[in-house]
């Protein structure tokens, strides 16, 4: 809608406890991560909002969601991405794969989808370039491999060695800015 917060507008469009484990759900509403089993989390909401703005994702993009996990962050983006828009979620965790696919599947977003990743492998290289990468798990350094995924224009937030990462793809290069301390399970 013109002028509104589409970000505001995703967050009210997709509840967050209907993407949490039964027992969880009563919890949707506190503002820290949440257990969604094999020992992975649903991130902290603030977390999350400050993630997409720096994400910037516009209508009719290709997103990468790694670390898709219960498939909150992955139907969030495919709110912003609009039908116009492909985003694809991808998860370690073959439990996680089904829970999120199923959680996906209810909310009807079907420009949206969890893939399961290859180990060794970050992100979906066979499916590159993208207009813009979230990744909801803690990387030790730079994820080259998810880098060369960005389309030129592109964007990717990344925590990395506890630092959140905003990472610009240009014609002139690689550009990064910092914006605050998080923490977030580890990236594999």
């Amino acid at each position: 809608m013109a002028g509104g917060d589409p970000v505001a507008e995703a967050f009210t469009q997709t509840p967050r406890e209907d993407f949490l484990p039964s027992r969880e759900r009563r919890s949707a509403g506190y503002d820290g991560p949440l257990p969604i089993g094999q020992g992975q989390t649903n991130s902290q909401p603030s977390t999350v909002e400050a993630m997409l703005r720096l994400l910037d994702v516009q209508p009719g993009q290709k997103v990468l969601d790694v670390g898709a996990g219960s498939g909150w962050t992955t139907a969030l983006l495919a709110r912003l991405t609009g039908p116009a828009g492909r985003v694809l979620g991808v998860e370690l965790e073959p439990e996680l794969v089904d829970f999120g696919g199923a959680n996906l599947e209810r909310a009807e977003l079907p420009w949206a989808s969890i893939h399961e990743a290859t180990p060794g492998v970050l992100g979906l290289p066979g499916a590159a370039p993208y207009h813009r990468i979230l990744v909801s798990a803690m990387a030790r350094s730079m994820p080259d491999e998810l880098v060369e995924q960005l389309h030129t224009g592109g964007v990717m937030v990344v925590p990395v060695d506890g630092t959140m990462l905003r990472v610009s793809c240009s014609m002139r290069g690689v550009g990064i800015t910092r914006h605050g301390s998080y923490r977030f399970v580890p990236l594999r």
